[in-house]
């Protein structure tokens, strides 16, 4: 495998480079972790209005619908020079996960409706996706859709709805077939927000941020051309969705960066005068996480490779997914033991953001809880692994 960069990509990286670094005093202080129970809706979109007046926001889309037109590699060097600078990667909800369901299964009225707003970022989408005993069987969700002339009418509960608070649609999977075998009886859904009978109830995380949501809906009356695809097939889009966001869930060049931040930490002296770091069984820690992070990055370089040649991701997505939260969760248990008895949560009478100790400890404990999620959004770490078993081995 061919690693080296031409000179055309080296001056691509110089002009990433510059822009991050043009962009990152622009940023609100809120995107730093610790900051998590602070961040406005505006502080989520400051990096994603800076690519989209750029042009720069959408780099997977193709170009006709408002994509960069970059290679793949154009595309791996700027995610790394923006893993390198630590910029706040971008909402994805519409733009990976809603924006290629649209361009590829969507009507041509839903494109021209949707998709500029997905770009410029005045349409904030969230994921309905997930229910209470539906969360690793998706197949088995129960919110329902009863359509009645140009209208569905739907009822039910989503859960652990990511940002929702912040939201003005919602892209839904519901049930518009309950006699059938489950998966057959599923439908794509686009849903305003603002409708009738919708509404969010918060649930506050360990580390004390407003993430995530429960999202119900009362009878809400949702107009049919708002179905993305055909009645009863929305199983076949929400796996094409799931396969994106799989991909970049493994998040390696976040992934090297934060291990880069580990050993500054691991660095620092300790109470006995001798830097973690250079001690043997911290340092074999590290060795093996940067191994295992190494194999990560060329089974991910291996997937781009196979993306060039126009071929679509398949079970490398779930190996990626796997293999990729272990390693982040990995880093945060690290990062814990690095920063010792500093990693003490929060006095919770102080406020989440209060804490004692040195610059580097801040942050830990928050990263550390929020990261024990990565293993089951996506499509559960246990799901994966029966995906491998099925499209790998054959058993």
């Amino acid at each position: 495998m061919d690693l080296s960069f031409s000179p055309e990509e080296e001056d691509f990286r110089a002009e990433v480079r510059a822009c991050v670094a043009e962009s990152k005093p622009k940023l609100p202080r809120a995107m730093g972790a610790p900051e998590a129970a602070t961040r406005t809706r505006d502080d989520y979109m400051a990096w994603h209005r800076l690519l989209y007046k750029k042009g720069w926001i959408a780099p997977h889309w193709p170009k006709e619908y408002g994509g960069t037109g970059w290679s793949v590699t154009q595309r791996y060097i700027f995610n790394e020079e923006c893993a390198r600078a630590e910029m706040p990667p971008v909402v994805i909800f519409g733009l990976n996960m809603l924006g290629p369901v649209l361009y590829t299964f969507g009507s041509e009225a839903q494109k021209k409706r949707f998709l500029p707003r997905i770009l410029s970022g005045e349409d904030w989408w969230c994921q309905g996706y997930y229910e209470p005993g539906s969360g690793s069987d998706l197949a088995s969700l129960r919110l329902r859709a009863v359509r009645e002339g140009d209208h569905y009418f739907v009822n039910g509960q989503k859960t652990w709805t990511t940002l929702a608070q912040y939201a003005d649609w919602i892209f839904c999977l519901v049930r518009t077939n309950p006699d059938v075998k489950p998966q057959e009886g599923i439908s794509f859904l686009l849903i305003d927000m603002k409708s009738p009978g919708v509404s969010v109830k918060p649930i506050i995380v360990l580390d004390g941020a407003r993430e995530v949501n429960e999202v119900f809906f009362d009878n809400v009356k949702v107009p049919a051309d708002q179905r993305v695809g055909e009645e009863n097939k929305g199983w076949t889009y929400a796996k094409f969705l799931l396969v994106n966001e799989r991909t970049g869930i493994a998040n390696t060049a976040r992934s090297k960066q934060a291990v880069v931040r580990l050993k500054e930490i691991a660095r620092a002296e300790q109470d006995d005068g001798v830097p973690l770091i250079e001690t043997p069984d911290f340092a074999r820690k590290i060795a093996e996480l940067e191994i295992e992070l190494a194999a990560l990055e060329f089974t991910e370089l291996r997937t781009l490779a196979a993306e060039a040649r126009g071929e679509m991701a398949g079970p490398e997505s779930s190996i990626l997914k796997i293999r990729g939260t272990e390693i982040q969760q990995r880093i945060t248990e690290l990062a814990e033991e690095a920063v010792g008895y500093y990693a003490f949560p929060y006095e919770r009478g102080l406020g989440a953001n209060d804490y004692v100790g040195p610059d580097y400890a801040l942050g830990a404990a928050g990263r550390y809880f929020n990261m024990r999620k990565a293993s089951i959004y996506g499509g559960s770490n246990e799901i994966q692994r029966n995906i491998i078993v099925k499209a790998v081995l054959g058993l």
